[in-house]
Parts: C-alpha cells; sequence; structure tokens
C-alpha cells in the first residue's frame, strides 16, 4: 500500500466532485444548481432560505439558482400551506427520471463491489464515513465562520 488514506481520501473526493460535475453538464445544470436540486429531492419541499447555509451561498444567490431549476423544469415554487406568506420549492416528480437513471448504473456498481464486505467490514466502513462527514462538517463552519470562534482568517 504505497499511497495513505489521506491520497486514496484525496482520490475519493476529487472523483466525487468530477462525478457530480458531470451529472449537473448531463442535466443541464452548474455544480450548485445540481446540489440544490439533490437537496430538495431529499429533503422535500424546503423554504429557499433553508437552501442557503446547506449550500453555503446567501440567500440572494440561491433565489436565482432556484430561478433556474425553476427555469429548466426541475422544480416549482409553491405557497407553504402552513404560512401562505412563504413559499416552498418543490421537486418536479416527472423529472426524476432525469436523475434515476444516472444514480440507477451507479447503485448497481457500488452493490457489487460492496457486497464482498461482511458486516462487521461494513460497520467499519461505515463508521469512517459518518466521521469523515462531521469532520468535513466542522471544518466548513469554522472555514465559513459558522463555527463558535468565528471565521479563522490570518492576520
Amino acid at each position: 500500500m504505497g499511497e495513505s488514506v489521506t491520497d486514496y481520501g484525496w482520490e475519493l473526493s476529487t472523483a466525487v466532485v468530477l462525478f457530480h460535475e458531470a451529472i449537473a453538464r448531463r442535466l443541464g445544470l452548474n455544480a450548485a444548481e445540481h446540489k440544490a436540486l439533490g437537496l430538495i429531492m431529499r429533503a422535500g419541499p424546503l423554504p429557499t432560505g433553508a437552501l442557503a447555509p446547506e449550500l453555503g451561498v446567501g440567500v440572494s444567490a440561491v433565489t436565482g439558482i432556484v430561478d433556474r431549476l425553476e427555469q429548466a423544469g426541475y422544480v416549482r415554487r409553491e405557497p407553504d400551506p402552513s404560512d401562505r406568506r412563504r413559499v416552498l420549492v418543490v421537486a418536479d416528480p416527472s423529472r426524476a427520471p432525469d436523475l434515476t437513471g444516472i444514480f440507477a448504473d451507479l447503485s448497481r456498481e457500488m452493490n457489487a463491489f460492496m457486497s464482498r464486505y461482511d458486516e462487521r467490514q461494513m460497520a467499519t466502513v461505515v463508521d469512517y464515513i459518518e466521521n469523515t462527514v462531521r469532520v468535513l462538517r466542522s471544518q466548513t463552519a469554522r472555514l465559513t465562520g459558522e463555527g463558535s470562534n468565528g471565521p479563522d482568517r490570518p492576520r
């Protein structure tokens, strides 16, 4: 094993970013629009403002992202049934097949190689992923000034 875990982590990170950029291009979206669409599809209807912290951008940037997703037919804005003053962003289910085919191939390949791991090995993989996500979220918050100590800027 000539490469370190850090080297493999970097390769994984790069591969994931490039994969999602390729999906975005296939759908006629940019990376931020694709990320927003994924969040909306996973979380269900969301107010526009709820997307901002998840995407790491301001509310005005989210408005533009949602505008473009709406123009492309991937989402629509609907009144919030619990608060008519608020608008929810809802994924258009008729466009779901655009993503289903892409992710079906990925799932098939991932499941094929993951099936060789036993329950204990999978628990280790899950632990690694969960902790990697935790560390990345913590570091993202630190870099964006959302942590308890504010932004960590050079002086």
